[in-house]
């Protein structure tokens, strides 16, 4: 599988949305609490170009958030976008 990272906050609901997707999916991903991090949020737009979280990247790549992921997946699209 490619490398995952998801950008997430305990708080955000929709980070736990996206937890449970990928794990429901079985994909593996690296997780960083953007708020365990002072000024993360501030990198996070330069890698991503959004503030909000969650945030998913594969292999460097920036896929977006919960509702990008969940779109993917209903498309079927997000497995095949996670493996090698």
């Amino acid at each position: 599988m490619k490398k995952v990272e998801f950008y997430s906050a305990d708080w955000c609901p929709f980070c736990m949305r996206a937890k449970a997707l990928l794990d429901a999916r079985g994909i593996e991903y690296e997780e960083i609490n953007v708020d365990r991090i002072p000024g993360f949020r501030e990198k996070l737009v330069e890698m991503t170009g959004r503030m909000t979280i969650p945030q998913i990247i594969v292999d460097g790549e920036p896929v977006g958030g919960y509702d990008d992921i969940a779109a993917l997946d209903r498309a079927g699209e997000l497995l095949p976008l996670v493996q090698d």
